[in-house]
């Protein structure tokens, strides 16, 4: 799918054709090996996820990409808006992980009218909320998707403690490192702390994240002092500073644009 250059190469009269992968495969992997290895999203396939995430393979992983039945329409819808051909284009796919400028052009309401047209047909019962209100909401990144659409800020109040854990696991954590040590890696970052109605980010403290996932790193070298992403518990990119305020400014809008629909939610929980 989508933007497949050609290179040729000629020895004799015999063509070599080296099909070049999207520009954001490595980057999609990364992001997208944890939960699919932890059985969260998309087919089987974390072997290759791997792989082309530790940058051992240039496989094609368009095929499994599109298997994410929640990070593909996302890909597809950016691309689509922006005039893209290809879901997996480098700056699409940042700008559904992590946010950029691709992400800042985007109309959030255009987005969520498409969005919600595609995967509201496709949700079960959990999934009911999949409305019009939501669209208040709507953003193109990995943080709308895991604290609106995702069911899970909706058990906040439900007695259900994995909630919050599943809710801070799934999203998109940055950290500064603060040392290495064999395959860990000490970084300085905040969690999510829901009470009485309110979710926000806690403050910053200092913990282990796994840094290789049987032998493979994701980011070759992690230093003392620089930015990276977690994601369920593992080190999975490497952030430059604006990457970092990106994603800190989008995760903290949606927390903001959240804030009323779980108030309310704990009004109603008479909690």
């Amino acid at each position: 799918m989508g933007d497949r250059r050609t290179a040729e190469s000629y020895r004799g009269r015999v063509s070599v054709h080296v099909t070049t992968p999207p520009s954001g495969n490595r980057l999609f992997a990364q992001y997208a090996h944890a939960p699919n290895l932890l059985g969260y999203c998309g087919p089987q396939d974390a072997a290759t996820l791997r792989a082309v995430a530790a940058g051992r393979s240039d496989e094609d992983v368009t095929g499994i990409a599109a298997q994410f039945s929640g990070a593909w329409p996302y890909h597809s819808i950016i691309a689509a808006l922006a005039g893209i051909e290809d879901p997996l284009d480098l700056a699409v796919t940042r700008a559904y992980w992590t946010g950029n400028d691709l992400t800042d052009r985007t109309d959030r309401r255009a987005f969520g009218r498409r969005l919600l047209d595609t995967i509201g047909p496709q949700a079960g019962h959990y999934w009911g909320h999949l409305d019009d209100s939501l669209l208040l909401e709507a953003a193109p990144t990995h943080a709308f998707h895991v604290l609106g659409v995702y069911p899970w800020s909706r058990m906040l109040d439900a007695g259900r403690p994995e909630a919050l854990h599943v809710l801070d696991s799934c999203r998109i954590a940055w950290g500064r490192v603060a040392a290495v040590s064999g395959s860990g890696v000490e970084v300085l970052t905040r969690h999510l702390e829901y009470d009485a109605g309110v979710l926000r980010l806690g403050p910053e403290r200092q913990e282990t994240v796994a840094h290789h996932v049987d032998g493979h790193a994701f980011v070759a070298d992690v230093e003392v002092g620089s930015h990276v992403a977690v994601h369920w518990g593992r080190v999975c990119d490497s952030l430059s500073t604006g990457e970092v305020e990106s994603l800190e400014r989008w995760t903290g809008r949606q927390l903001a644009v959240m804030a009323p629909r779980l108030a309310a939610q704990h009004a109603a929980a008479g909690r």
